[in-house]
């Protein structure tokens, strides 16, 4: 998590019979230079204040005395002070830009999830002494992706701060070999093999088609021309660079399978995969008409506004979700194996070659990754013994392979969300969402009253 990012503090009245206050609007999404002529739907953006507090850089030593200012946000519309609840949005790995730019490699030594934890439990006590009313009120930790994760792990590691957490699309077990490392690529698979007839086996197909395309003698000039590349294609390395981006273009619409038009990633119709599996119909097709297809389906998601002028190789989201820093973070303790066949899933054969990830990082950051310090960290699957976690997955999110689909205890519990993206639940209420999201959210709710319940329950004994 960038240690700069917005932390989102819902001041709420979250009691039993009580009329939800729940925003699922949790975190805005990013906004592109041409979203203002985006065909979206209106929003209701979320009033809050935006604050400071002092952190350390290192919590957990004691010869390095400096502090960082750390933003975050408190929204107070359904604050109550009597009864009420804290809710905590933990940050993700965006806006952090800055702290990237401003920090040399010692203090990035200190972008860990460790860290992290340690920022939000010393703001959990700073605002419980400074906001009156907060110091007897439950705080419950929720977020969604990299956030989730943080949300889980912060209720496992400081569970006397926090009474319960939910852990929206978090793949806390994406590491080691907890799941396997061709589990992400399959789902992605799945959600375009479902979306249109020979959808995903075209796209098995095209990478062949690209390679024969590249090889004749103007093939990188007229593969450059037929995608719109910003940046033409001069060397046969470049190819794979290309592939790539594709491929993880693919990756990201699976992600952001929404149901109405969005702009998370990248401004987007409804289910985008579907628009995308219209050009992939058929899969038996010349290759420069397959190439002509790939544009148009790579056209959906990166100029569904129309203002784009060319399609950049360099750039698959928007700058903002802090991709600087979640590449640091990547080659040392967020280490999550991915890996694909080309025969059960719709990608080029590539296999999880742990020395070369870490060449390659200590090449970018001067570091090696330690991929067993998370399990080490926090448990991997042995995490019986701690209570009161939500893990909620849509079925349509490859992020949900590594994630917790099976409830392991009474209080630590899993739903999956049939027709659901990425932490779907968390976001804005929408006329189109799936009942099966409707659901989860009131599921959701109904047990984050009972930990109040019980939070106050227990309070009462004590008085």
């Amino acid at each position: 998590m960038g240690r700069c990012s917005l932390l989102l503090l819902l001041l709420a009245s979250l009691t039993p019979g009580a009329a939800s206050p729940v925003s699922p609007s949790l975190r805005a999404p990013s906004s592109l230079p041409w979203s203002t002529s985006f065909r979206s739907r209106p929003t209701i953006t979320p009033k809050y204040s935006i604050r400071y507090i002092q952190q350390k850089v290192d919590h957990f030593g004691f010869n390095i005395d400096r502090t960082f200012k750390q933003r975050y946000l408190i929204a107070d519309n359904y604050w109550k002070e009597d009864g009420g609840s804290i809710l905590f949005y933990t940050g993700n790995e965006g806006d952090i830009i800055w702290f990237c730019n401003n920090t040399d490699s010692r203090h990035l030594n200190f972008l860990t999830t460790e860290q992290a934890l340690a920022d939000f439990a010393k703001l959990i006590k700073y605002l419980k002494r400074t906001i009156p009313g907060a110091r007897n009120q439950p705080v419950i930790a929720l977020g969604g992706s990299y956030g989730g994760m943080l949300a889980a792990w912060f209720r496992m590691k400081y569970p006397h701060l926090v009474v319960g957490a939910l852990a929206s699309s978090a793949p806390i077990w994406q590491f080691n070999d907890l799941v396997p490392c061709d589990v992400f690529m399959k789902i992605v698979t799945t959600d375009f093999s479902q979306s249109g007839p020979n959808c995903s086996e075209s796209i098995r197909r095209s990478w062949d088609a690209i390679n024969r395309l590249a090889k004749k003698g103007p093939g990188l000039r007229w593969l450059s021309e037929a995608l719109h590349l910003c940046t033409p294609l001069t060397k046969l390395q470049d190819v794979q660079h290309l592939k790539d981006w594709i491929a993880e273009t693919w990756v990201n619409l699976a992600m952001v399978d929404y149901p109405y038009e969005s702009n998370f990633l990248q401004p987007l119709p409804a289910w985008p995969v579907k628009v995308v599996c219209q050009y992939f119909k058929y899969s038996n097709v010349p290759d420069t008409l397959m190439l002509r297809n790939i544009f148009q389906a790579l056209n959906v998601y990166y100029n569904y506004s129309g203002q784009a002028k060319c399609l950049n190789v360099s750039e698959t989201a928007t700058s903002s979700l802090g991709v600087q820093g979640w590449s640091y973070q990547a080659c040392t303790e967020m280490v999550m194996p991915t890996c694909s066949d080309g025969v059960d899933d719709m990608f080029e054969p590539h296999s999880w070659n742990m020395k070369e990830y870490s060449d390659d990082c200590f090449k970018q950051w001067g570091v090696r990754p330690r991929p067993s310090w998370i399990p080490t960290m926090y448990g991997g699957k042995n995490i019986s013994s701690h209570t009161n976690i939500i893990f909620s997955n849509g079925e349509l999110d490859p992020w949900s392979g590594g994630g917790v689909t099976k409830d392991i205890t009474d209080t630590l519990l899993a739903i999956v969300i049939p027709n659901g993206a990425h932490h779907l639940d968390l976001r804005a209420s929408n006329a189109l969402d799936p009942v099966s999201v409707q659901l989860t959210r009131s599921l959701e709710v109904k047990y984050m009253k009972q930990w109040v319940t019980d939070f106050y329950v227990r309070l009462r004994k004590l008085n």
